[in-house]
């Protein structure tokens, strides 16, 4: 029988060729947590069997691309315990909140708390038999014709647009369905997890990852976000333009140009609405504006300052940015790089100094920080502030209270943004906020910084960790959510980053992330960018807009 060597960490150990990487990771004694292996950066399932000699990675749910065939393996058992106890019903995935994902049971049925006891107690008896997954390669017609047979027309759909000859199906317990991610080799992998009931159906999947430490992070009520994505989600049901496939028969119709004119004039009336809230308090002084990397902070920002001159207010607008310390008096982080992300890296002083010299109606210079030299420079241009001013301040600490700890919070709105799309795949795949943004940087970083894929997702990790630390905790302090997704703008993104994600080598550490990405976005149609309104908050990310 052939034999193969297979490398982890040093340690050689010899298997018949076929052996299953399950076997092989049990083997090297790594339990029942390991998800799948990394072979020269790319991902294969436990269930795959080696060919030849490798250095292998074992990978956790700390893994990227490990987390998330954790987070489908969670859903998948979900699925298969509600029908085991609830036959009539089914689940809905919905969106990413904070350290989950928000569902809805769909049915005739309102469940209690009661009731979701028995379906985590069937889905405790189904992780502790440790259940194979099993993984079906099955005719693109064939799963066509199984999903139509039981009305997931979506489905279906998404699966003839994939164009594949083929698709993977996944098996548990008389329960099929497929997922942008391989599985877990079993269910016993899914041992941390909890499932939060908010009344009327709707539920919050817990779960943990690499920014809790691999441990199950305690679930925090993040009420405005879930009502910013459910409004959302009930006027694209109102249109019946809830999946992906609608979108891609609008495009197939023609008339895709009168849909994106809509998702406009919808995310212009949210500005229109904030302001007149900010406006009718005539306390209101300053308007604080946060958001992860690529919410659309900028564009929102000058949106916002144009509504308001509309309505006879006098904007002024500060980016935080420009406050930061000079490149020698910034903190560094732990391993002794500049750490830009942390408030210790604004001059705290000069900023307060600036704000309070303003509200007291004095003549100011503000700062505009140059990146380059790493130093403040200023102009000879003076600000005042008048009896209409309003300032805008745009920046990752904007919600924090310590940015401006002197000034009254009566003087103060705050604006939390993110781009919360309310469009799913299919009943159960969403599409991801930290995706949608991924993409909408990889575009960006590429246009205006001349930065390739590598470079963007290297430094993602960094500006993702900046986000959990700096942003989230304070989500709950905004005042407003401001949604900055657009339903259609995936179809216009891929006609940008396809060719950026090929580029990509398969000996580049980020490969398997591409690849992730590229099978994501096959089953959107592209849409030309000439539709898209020259000041449309998209025009931040692919370019072309007035300025």
């Amino acid at each position: 029988m052939d034999k193969i060597t297979i490398t982890f960490n040093g340690e050689k150990k010899e298997f018949p060729k076929n052996t299953s990487y399950y076997d092989i990771s049990r083997a090297f004694n790594l339990g029942k947590n390991i998800l799948g292996v990394k072979i020269n950066n790319q991902f294969i399932a436990l269930s795959n069997l080696a060919q030849t000699s490798d250095i292998v990675e074992f990978v956790d749910l700390n893994d990227v691309t490990g987390n998330k065939v954790y987070k489908s393996g969670l859903k998948f058992i979900f699925e298969v315990a509600l029908k085991e106890e609830f036959p009539n019903l089914e689940i809905n995935y919905q969106h990413s909140v904070p350290k989950g994902f928000l569902g809805e049971i769909i049915g005739d049925t309102m469940i209690t708390q009661e009731d979701l006891k028995k379906i985590k107690n069937a889905m405790a008896k189904i992780v502790a038999d440790d259940i194979p997954i099993k993984k079906l390669t099955v005719k693109n017609k064939d799963a066509i014709r199984f999903y139509e047979s039981r009305n997931a027309y979506e489905k279906a759909l998404n699966i003839q647009n994939i164009s594949s000859i083929v698709v993977t199906l996944y098996y548990l317990k008389g329960r099929y369905n497929y997922f942008y991610t391989d599985m877990p080799y079993s269910t016993g992998s899914i041992t941390e997890y909890d499932i939060v009931f908010l009344g009327r159906n709707r539920l919050v999947f817990v779960f943990p990852s690499k920014d809790t430490d691999g441990k199950l992070p305690e679930y925090v009520h993040y009420d405005n976000i879930i009502k910013s994505f459910l409004i959302g989600k009930d006027w694209l049901e109102t249109l019946k333009m809830q999946y992906v496939t609608s979108i891609n028969n609008t495009i197939g119709n023609g008339k895709i140009k009168s849909f994106i004119k809509s998702c406009e004039l919808v995310f212009n009336l949210n500005i229109s609405n904030t302001v007149n809230e900010i406006t009718n308090n005539r306390n209101i002084k300053f308007v604080l504006i946060a958001g992860p990397s690529s919410s659309g902070k900028t564009t929102t920002t000058k949106r916002l300052s144009q509504y308001l001159v509309a309505k006879g207010f006098n904007p002024i607008c500060i980016s935080i940015d420009d406050f930061f310390l000079e490149r020698e008096e910034t903190p560094k982080d732990e391993n002794g790089n500049y750490d830009f992300e942390c408030l210790g890296a604004i001059d705290i002083e000069l900023f307060n100094k600036v704000l309070n010299g303003l509200l007291n109606q004095e003549e100011v210079i503000l700062p505009t920080f140059n990146f380059v030299t790493g130093k403040k420079m200023y102009g000879n241009v003076k600000t005042k502030m008048t009896d209409n001013s309003i300032i805008l301040i745009e920046g990752l600490h904007a919600l924090n209270d310590e940015l401006l700890p002197t000034i009254d919070n009566k003087l103060k709105y705050k604006i939390y943004l993110s781009p919360f799309i309310p469009l799913n795949i299919d009943k159960h795949n969403y599409i991801s906020t930290i995706d949608l943004r991924l993409i909408r940087r990889i575009i960006r970083d590429n246009r205006t910084r001349n930065l390739n894929v590598n470079d963007t997702i290297k430094l993602w990790q960094n500006v993702r960790r900046g986000e959990e630390k700096y942003i989230f905790p304070y989500i709950h302090q905004a005042d407003t959510i401001i949604n900055t997704a657009l339903p259609y703008e995936i179809g216009v993104e891929k006609v940008y980053i396809e060719p950026l994600l090929r580029s990509v080598s398969v000996e580049s550490n980020y490969y398997e992330e591409a690849i992730r990405l590229l099978s994501f976005l096959k089953v959107f149609y592209p849409i030309t960018s000439e539709y898209v309104n020259r000041d449309s908050i998209l025009r931040e990310f692919i370019g072309g807009n007035d300025d």
